[in-house]
C-alpha cells in the first residue's frame, strides 16, 4: 500500500532562490552531484541522478510552489506514480521547505525518506555553505 512521507527542513537562502535553484538544471545537478533534467515550466519532463528518478512538473507557483509526479527506478510497473509537494516559506534568515511526498511505494519508502535528507537537504546546506548562499544572485552564484 502506498504511503506519504512529510518532512520539513531549513535552508539558509532565501526562498526565491532555493525554489529557482531546484529548477535550475545546473543548480539542482550541482547541489545533488547528479546530472539532472528539469524544466520550469508546467509540463516539463525531468530525470534526476542518472534516471533514477523521473517524472512531470505538473503545477508551479513562482518562488512558492512546484508539484511534480514522480516515479523511483526501483518502482514495480503496478506501482502508482506518486506526488511530490514542496512548498517554500521565509523562516528565519532562509526558508522552509515543507515536503508532502503521497503515493511513495511501501518497498521503498524507507529509502525515499531517507533519501531526502541525504540526497538533498544535506548536500543543499552544504552547497549553500561553500557559496555563500544568502547571498542574492543568480541560481548557483
Amino acid at each position: 500500500m502506498p504511503r506519504t512521507v512529510q518532512i520539513a527542513a531549513f535552508l539558509q537562502a532565501p526562498p526565491g532562490k532555493i525554489y529557482d535553484m531546484y529548477l535550475n538544471p545546473k543548480a539542482h545537478a550541482a547541489i545533488t552531484g547528479a546530472p539532472v533534467s528539469i524544466g520550469a515550466k508546467a509540463g516539463a519532463k525531468f530525470l534526476a541522478f542518472n534516471g533514477m528518478l523521473r517524472g512531470t512538473i505538473l503545477q508551479l507557483i513562482p518562488k512558492r510552489l512546484i508539484v511534480q509526479s514522480w516515479r523511483g527506478e526501483k518502482w514495480k510497473t503496478g506501482d502508482l506514480d506518486s506526488t511530490l509537494v514542496l512548498s517554500f516559506w521565509p523562516d528565519r534568515k532562509g526558508t522552509r521547505i515543507e515536503l508532502v511526498h503521497v503515493n511513495v511505494a511501501d518497498h521503498d519508502f524507507a529509502d525515499v525518506s531517507h533519501g531526502w535528507e541525504t540526497y538533498y537537504w544535506k548536500p543543499w546546506r552544504e552547497y549553500l555553505k561553500r557559496t555563500g548562499g544568502s547571498r542574492k544572485g543568480k541560481p548557483g552564484n
